[in-house]
């Protein structure tokens, strides 16, 4: 059964859904039939699953999204088209608190976090606009916890296990509970930075996957060299450089 949840000390107004087919569809119908097709949003929505059965991410591609992970969708104001990049903001706010926990996380771009390589959280950001205008951030996060996930993914339970304490581990941190705090908090450092594109760059920059291997791009093979302002990725071969741009 659906309800709102209005959270006092986040300040976020918070749908709980036991099951959905995509938090990101029911966070559209929610925003649909509470704004004009001109008005801004002035509070910090969420739509959260306990899992979904059509959880999708860049491109539309499939997000296992069983229980015991943190499956969410969330939009909240944002100032301008000149403020930081909003992946970047929500990536760096989302590692930051990773990294409390000890975890060596790093951003994949354009929208993967990553954990000695393997996918550990998937973000779908995207600003909507009316004209040149923001109206509302909006972000999509899929963060394994407790549950089983695919080949080449890790959940923080499996990151925080100690050896010898059995196939599945329950680590309390581990907990969506413990982690959708995690998550608000770091919803909330993108806001707060949102301000300073030049810091969140740096500490984006800072946590880049760079793999040792590059990048194969049409048979040529390219070293990850940064980040651009606008989320761009920049790549060199040699003397030669080219850049990546997110599309959805």
């Amino acid at each position: 059964m659906a309800g709102d949840h209005n959270g006092a000390l986040s300040g976020w107004r918070i749908r709980r859904l036991p099951v959905c087919g995509s938090t990101e569809w029911e966070l559209e119908r929610w925003l649909d039939g509470g704004l004009s097709a001109s008005d801004p949003l002035e509070q910090r929505m969420a739509v959260v699953a306990r899992r979904q059965c059509h959880g999708h991410g860049q491109r539309g591609r499939a997000w296992v999204s069983p229980p015991g992970g943190v499956w969410l969708s969330a939009a909240f104001p944002w100032p301008s088209l000149e403020a930081a990049n909003l992946g970047l903001a929500v990536a760096v706010g989302v590692t930051r608190q990773l990294e409390d926990l000890g975890l060596p996380v790093q951003l994949k771009w354009p929208n993967d976090l990553v954990l000695h390589g393997r996918k550990l959280a998937g973000l779908l950001p995207r600003v909507r606009l009316r004209g040149c205008r923001v109206r509302w951030a909006q972000v999509g996060i899929g963060l394994n916890g407790l549950n089983r996930v695919p080949p080449g993914a890790v959940s923080v339970a499996q990151a925080l296990a100690r050896p010898g304490h059995g196939r599945s581990p329950r680590h309390p941190e581990a907990t969506p509970r413990r982690l959708e705090r995690r998550v608000w908090a770091a919803l909330g450092w993108a806001q707060e930075h949102a301000a300073e594109p030049g810091l969140v760059l740096q500490q984006a920059e800072d946590r880049l996957w760079r793999p040792p291997q590059g990048l194969w791009i049409k048979d040529q093979p390219w070293q990850v060299a940064g980040l651009e302002p606008d989320g761009r990725l920049r790549l060199e071969s040699g003397a030669k450089r080219t850049w990546l741009s997110r599309s959805f």
